[in-house]
């Protein structure tokens, strides 16, 4: 039996292909997905029904084994299947809308090229958008798949198989008139120099076809059909060393990094320089904050970001940096904090909006913007088009708009782990010393810092310390916690610069020991 990883979560199911992952497993996980759709009743499918699912690939080679093996498992399942073939994810999300029950995925987002896996996407039937399971209900799959097969008997109607072309066109056509038109002509009128790292993907489509709508000249690197990534695939400051050369090369405005699914985005300044993937976020919510009440919100009537009115909500992780806090402070929003996952994400999004908030964004540090206007599914293309907007109404630079924003640094470890629960004796540890309920596990002398009254402690997702006292008060925080996508535990640290959250990254080591 293999000993590699095959990761199950609110993410849906990850592994190594050919090892954890065969297409036997992904057969039998569409399958139970299928089987879990037609075993759901509710108020508009009272009766039994044919669930109508929309599978796609991120593109990475191999892709093509994993998806057949998955249309296989719907169609044993009962359920009619529209094919795709290779698109992003936020497109497939996007082409769900109004038509499909459900979408499944096949990518392994930011991870290497030996992996792949099955992502679920679902319709929400009350507001007719889409977005990724809640927790419980991924668990709800997760069980169906462990459990020994169900036979629901025939479906209503005969599961059948057709290939849908055009979903990153859709997409990317919904981006540009979610903007309203006088952003949209000024970017237009801008002809904003623009090199994209597509990584050889499912973003290369849609991304094009966006960036062209736009007017902008394009540069687009690692463009090409084979799958096979140019560079390690996930968007950060290591990998993107071809795409910065690149910018300089050329004297671009900017460029974007997409990952494999393209549901996250990179940028570079127009200096070559790599800003990180936190100013993603931050960059999308002042173009969104940062526009005059009571303007015109644009040209879809959708009610879902209400850019006239006043008391903004931006809903993101644990692990995405305090920027968001201070933008938010800055023009009356406020933040709410969920779990890392997008699913977190978008069940906290949607659950404000029912309470009568004006949720206008959402997303996580790692660049994913959820934007839900567009789609309720992290989105490159919706994040793209959000900064391009800001860069044309403030006729500023990348460099000249990161400078505007509140400067943090982030540092980021990883442990190795067995099993996700071994992140348990850790997490115990470090809410002992930073909570001041009981002797800390160590010496204020080895870590370097004697406590200073107990902080501010959440417990949502592994532990996220905030610092309420002491000199650090109100301007750093740690968060430690199990991956769900990978067996590591991951430790993020922010300060105001790089010495201090490493400082606090060493104190929690000590802590851990």
């Amino acid at each position: 039996m293999s000993q590699a990883p095959l990761m199950l979560g609110v993410s849906g199911l990850r592994g190594i292909t050919g090892q954890s992952l065969t297409p036997e497993v992904a057969e039998r996980f569409a399958r139970a997905f299928g089987v879990w759709l037609r075993s759901i009743r509710d108020e508009y499918s009272p009766d039994d029904y044919t669930p109508r699912v929309v599978v796609g690939r991120d593109g990475r080679a191999g892709g093509e084994i994993i998806a057949e093996a998955a249309i296989r498992g719907l169609l044993e399942a009962g359920c009619r299947v529209a094919n795709v073939g290779v698109a992003s994810t936020p497109s497939i999300g996007h082409h769900m809308r109004c038509s499909y029950h459900a979408g499944l995925v096949v990518t392994a987002s930011h991870n290497p090229q030996e992996w792949n896996g099955l992502k679920c996407l679902l319709l929400d039937m009350g507001d007719l958008d889409v977005s990724a399971p809640s927790s419980a209900t991924a668990q709800a799959i997760i069980e169906v798949f462990r459990a020994p097969p169900r036979d629901l008997g025939p479906p209503p109607e005969p599961p059948t198989r057709e290939e849908v072309p055009g979903a990153a066109e859709n997409h990317s056509g919904t981006v540009v008139v979610s903007l309203d038109k006088g952003t949209c002509d000024q970017i237009e009128q801008r002809r904003f120099h623009v090199v994209l790292d597509s990584v050889n993907a499912s973003g290369a489509w849609c991304g094009r076809y966006l960036l062209e709508d736009l007017r902008c000249r394009l540069e687009h690197l690692n463009a090409d059909p084979s799958g096979l990534f140019p560079h390690p695939p996930e968007p950060t400051r290591e990998n993107l060393t071809s795409l910065c050369d690149a910018v300089r090369a050329h004297n671009a405005d900017i460029g974007f990094a997409q990952d494999p699914d393209a549901d996250r985005l990179a940028i570079v300044d127009e200096r070559g320089h790599y800003i990180g993937e936190e100013y993603t976020l931050a960059l999308a919510a002042e173009s969104l904050l940062g526009v005059p009440r009571h303007s015109v919100p644009g040209r879809s009537s959708s009610p879902t970001d209400r850019l006239g009115e006043p008391g903004y909500t931006l809903v993101t992780n644990l692990s995405t940096s305090r920027m968001l806090d201070d933008l938010a402070a800055r023009h009356g929003a406020r933040v709410i904090r969920t779990p890392v996952g997008e699913a977190n994400v978008v069940e906290a999004m949607k659950r404000e909006k029912a309470a009568g908030a004006n949720v206008v964004l959402g997303g996580e540090g790692n660049g994913g913007v959820i934007w839900p206007r567009v789609t309720y599914v992290r989105d490159s293309l919706s994040a793209m088009a959000l900064v391009l907007a800001l860069m044309a109404r403030s006729g500023k630079t990348v460099s000249q708009l990161v400078a505007d924003l509140p400067r943090y640094a982030i540092e980021k470890r990883k442990v190795d782990l067995a099993r996700k629960e071994d992140a348990a004796p850790a997490i115990a540890k470090l809410k002992s010393f930073y909570s001041g309920t009981g002797v800390p596990p160590v010496s204020s002398s080895s870590t370097g810092v004697p406590p200073v009254g107990p902080q501010r402690i959440d417990l949502q997702d592994g532990i996220r310390i905030d610092f309420t006292t002491g000199p650090r008060a109100g301007k750093a925080w740690l968060h430690v916690r199990a991956s769900n996508t990978e067996p590591i535990m991951r430790l993020i640290a922010e300060a105001p610069t790089e010495p201090d959250a490493r400082a606090i990254l060493d104190e929690a080591a000590a802590i851990i020991g």
